[in-house]
Order: structure tokens, then sequence, then C-alpha cells
């Protein structure tokens, strides 16, 4: 453990950012997994509704710094095209 004031308030920062981005990836992988089970489902109107719920989710975690910007295009993109697929 951290002796030194800062050292701890630091460790006090990195916890609370740990489970501030574990709740932000948790948001990302969930609305992801939303749009696969509609399209696993057969269902079109679903699937088209989880994805638009699912875009500014995916673009957000981008803008947090949680993942990068081409990680979400890719996402993106091939959510949209299994939901185009249907």
């Amino acid at each position: 453990m951290a002796n030194i004031a800062s050292a701890r308030k630091r460790a006090r920062q990195a916890e609370k950012n740990r489970q501030h981005n574990m709740a932000l990836r948790s948001r990302f992988r969930t609305s992801v997994k939303k749009v696969l089970k509609a399209v696993v489902a057969g269902d079109k109107e679903a699937a088209q509704a989880a994805l638009k719920a699912a875009v500014p989710v995916i673009d957000g975690t981008v803008n947090k710094g949680l993942i990068h910007k081409n990680k979400a295009a890719r996402h993106k993109s091939r959510l949209n095209a299994r939901v185009k697929a249907m």
C-alpha cells in the first residue's frame, strides 16, 4: 500500500476510474449483445432499434477513450451488415 499522500490519492483515483471504465465497457458490450440477440432471433425491427440505441453508446466509449475509433467503426459496420442481411 502507498505511504505517500499523493500516492494514496492516485490509488483512490485509479480505483474510481477503473470502476467507471468497467461500467462503461459493460454498457458497450451489452448494447452490442442486444443487437446480436435480435439478429439471431430474426426480429428485424428489434435489431434495428437495438442498433440505433447501440451506435451512440459505441461512439460514447470512443469519446471516453475506452476503445479506439477504428474498433468502434468496425463494430458499427459489422453490426449494421448483420442487420441489413436479415
